[in-house]
């Protein structure tokens, strides 16, 4: 049986965050998730955006048929 998003949404990737510096706020990335990055002024609004994210990336890694670990 496939996986749902759901199913994906449930798993805990490990999370990145790194405070950008230059610009302000910080940056949250998935390494396990290629190119899903995001950011936020603030480690909370950062952590909200990044299941945002987390989100997009599975809904289009699962509409484009590419492999997720």
């Amino acid at each position: 049986m496939m996986k749902t998003l759901d199913d994906y949404m449930k798993l805990s990737y490990r999370m990145e965050i790194v405070e950008d510096k230059d610009e302000g706020g910080y940056v949250i990335s998935y390494p396990d998730l290629p190119g899903c990055i995001t950011c936020g002024e603030t480690i909370e609004t950062a952590v909200v955006n990044a299941v945002d994210a987390k989100k997009a990336w599975i809904e289009a890694a699962l509409e484009e048929g590419l492999p997720i670990w």
